[in-house]
């Protein structure tokens, strides 16, 4: 029972950094109609400004919104410089002009940080673990993920769906040409949605750095979930985005977490430990797959939020 409390909780903080991931991802693809694939590379530059700026501070908290301010400015100068060119053009040349940003920034964190990984040591008030039940400890830091994740998304739910900008955003997912024609500033309103995306992409970066190692590529992966996430949830949707991160943090946890155990009455315990892993990562395609027949626009389409 302590095992699947831990688990869940595991699942739960793993989904909220993809939902974080995922929502700026899917304002931008919904709103935009932009296929960034370098949104990967802004979650690794949200890990190696917290890296760098808590290293120069000496304070964790003062870094980390060092970092995530730097992760903001390079999201609006990259939608300005580079991204601004793509608009109305075919997801082709998105896909080819985004994976060549993907090559571009590891290049340059190659050449500004080198090619060693770099750590992120949390403050010893953040190693401790606290009692959420009886006999049922967690770490600090993992539980300070979750606490802030869901804040975000509760600011981010009263951004998009109790504010001015937000009816825009949500406009823009369901219409963009009307918005333009009543005289909305679509440039910068492009520019706000791509900068609010590359900061959310950066502050899950920085939230995974002192868990695993800051290292060139590590957001790559992680995008390949992120594009899944939208799928399930659907284009644009903020409420698709958080369900489905949930859904996919969960499956791919607790999978990894209990399917050895259950395969090894079948299998070898070596054959078992390998295969419980990609039978993981499976179920979440196969979740995608029947989400697709089902729902091809996804479980919470835009124009439904």
């Amino acid at each position: 029972m302590l095992l699947v409390v831990e688990q869940f909780l595991n699942g739960l903080q793993f989904g909220l950094l993809l939902f974080l991931l995922a929502a700026g991802l899917t304002l931008v693809f919904g709103i935009m109609d932009l296929v960034n694939l370098a949104h990967g590379s802004l979650y690794m530059m949200g890990a190696y400004f917290a890296a760098t700026f808590v290293a120069w501070s000496g304070n964790f908290v003062i870094g980390i919104v060092l970092a995530l301010g730097a992760t903001l400015l390079l999201g609006i100068a990259l939608e300005v410089i580079a991204l601004r060119h793509l608009y109305g053009r075919d997801h082709l040349d998105h896909v080819l002009a985004t994976f060549g940003l993907i090559l571009f920034f590891n290049d340059l964190v190659r050449l500004v940080w080198g090619p060693a990984g770099l750590a992120l040591p949390l403050p010893a008030w953040l190693t401790v673990p606290v009692q959420i039940i009886p006999g049922v400890f967690y770490p600090a830091y993992r539980l300070a993920i979750i606490s802030v994740a869901l804040a975000v998304a509760l600011m981010l739910y009263i951004l998009v769906m109790r504010t001015r900008v937000g009816m825009l955003i949500r406009a823009g997912a369901s219409n963009r040409e009307m918005i333009g024609a009543l005289g909305i500033n679509i440039k910068l309103l492009y520019t706000m949605v791509f900068g609010l995306g590359a900061a959310l992409a950066g502050l899950a970066g920085l939230m995974e750095a002192p868990i695993l190692t800051v290292q060139i590529g590590m957001g790559e992966n992680i995008l390949i979930l992120a594009f899944v996430i939208i799928v399930i949830g659907g284009i644009g949707s903020i409420r698709g985005a958080f369900v489905a991160a949930i859904l996919v943090g969960m499956i791919d946890t607790l999978g990894r977490a209990f399917l050895p155990d259950l395969l090894r009455s079948v299998l070898s315990s070596a054959a078992a430990s390998t295969a419980a892993p990609a039978l993981s990562s499976m179920l979440i395609y196969l979740l995608m797959a029947i989400v697709l027949v089902a729902r091809p626009e996804g479980l919470f389409p835009a124009n439904r939020r």
